[in-house]
């Protein structure tokens, strides 16, 4: 009795330690963004800067949620939990902005234009909204389209080569030889060639993304195990049942590579295109804002890229974990 009495006073303390954690971590991170307020509103600006004080408000916001979660505990709800789990990056976060808040805005350490303080990439979400969503919807409306005929015709090629020798004998030496250069590369002949930029953009964007979601799903119709097919004869199965029913379901781990592989390919290429001839995108918008050296609307169109190209990744993810349930967090994200 006296050993079980003595395990749970040692063990006791370093639990109320690691429960203690997350809401001493929230409690330094709401003082960091608390702190990043003060800076913002009590030390004037260097240079003429707009929003400083909107930007102050909203960092002593998180700073007084963060405050409130920690010293609240559980009864403040889950989403003072979810903000407690999220202290040590928002912590890191509001390092960050401080420094740079002060290297900027407040001393002009870093030299202007190149280095604008934060509240000048808000200033952009917030004056210049229109022409940047514009550019989101376009970028998104070409990367859709580029990205489906690409996925679309690299599946269907796929299974094809993986399925047919013939036609692996045919297309094997083309993808060999075309597969490996960048799709940059065909930018002076895409454009030649289409008769507007907004095709010449899709087919980049559709080469880009279709070549490793060819290769991938070859790789997965030809690895499948030759056993599924006999037993599938063996049952009378027809060749169409066994390229549904049996290949392309075993390869799905190996498109869903592919697919992810594309994705990646597909944003670095629409970058590229819309910098050349399109009248609206994040390309275009890029390339605009170098020109008139708005560094700030560069780094806000940037900020956006990252966000959707995360999100698209998230999604993909999402689809995979619907279609391939017995794979379910193997491969996180």
């Amino acid at each position: 009795m006296s050993t079980i009495a003595l395990q749970n006073e040692t063990t006791a303390p370093a639990e109320d330690r690691i429960r203690w954690r997350p809401i001493y971590a929230a409690l330094l991170a709401g003082g960091i963004w608390l702190a990043l307020s003060a800076l913002a509103a009590r030390l004037p600006d260097a240079a003429e800067f707009g929003y400083t004080n909107e930007f102050a408000i909203v960092a002593g916001l998180i700073g007084v949620a963060l405050a409130i979660g920690s010293i609240g505990g559980d009864r403040t709800g889950p989403l003072a939990a979810r903000l407690r789990s999220w202290s040590p990056w928002l912590i890191l976060l509001g390092s960050f902005l401080f420094v740079w808040e002060l290297a900027t805005a407040k001393r002009l350490w870093l030299p202007m234009p190149f280095f604008p303080p934060p509240q000048a990439i808000a200033e952009v979400f917030v004056d210049d909204y229109a022409r940047l969503f514009d550019s989101v919807w376009h970028s998104a409306f070409l990367l859709a389209g580029g990205y489906l005929i690409g996925a679309a015709v690299g599946f269907v090629s796929g299974v094809a080569i993986g399925w047919s020798k013939a036609v692996g004998y045919w297309a094997h030496p083309i993808l060999r030889f075309i597969g490996p250069l960048p799709a940059t590369a065909w930018l002076p002949l895409a454009f030649f060639i289409f008769p507007t930029s907004w095709s010449a953009s899709t087919f980049l964007v559709a080469l880009a993304t279709g070549f490793p979601v060819t290769v991938l799903t070859w790789s997965g119709i030809a690895g499948v195990n030759k056993a599924y097919y006999d037993v599938a004869r063996t049952l009378g199965a027809s060749n169409r049942f066994l390229i549904l029913k049996v290949a392309i379901p075993a390869a799905l781990p190996h498109v869903f590579v592919g697919l992810f592989m594309g994705l990646g390919g597909s944003f670095a290429v629409l970058v590229v295109a819309e910098m050349l001839g399109v009248k609206s995108g994040l390309g275009w918008y890029l390339q605009w804002a170098q020109g008139w050296a708005a560094y700030a609307n560069m780094y806000a169109a940037l900020l956006v890229m990252a966000i959707a190209c995360s999100g698209l990744i998230t999604l993909l993810f999402r689809i995979r974990d619907w279609l391939l349930s017995w794979q379910k967090g193997l491969v996180q994200w």
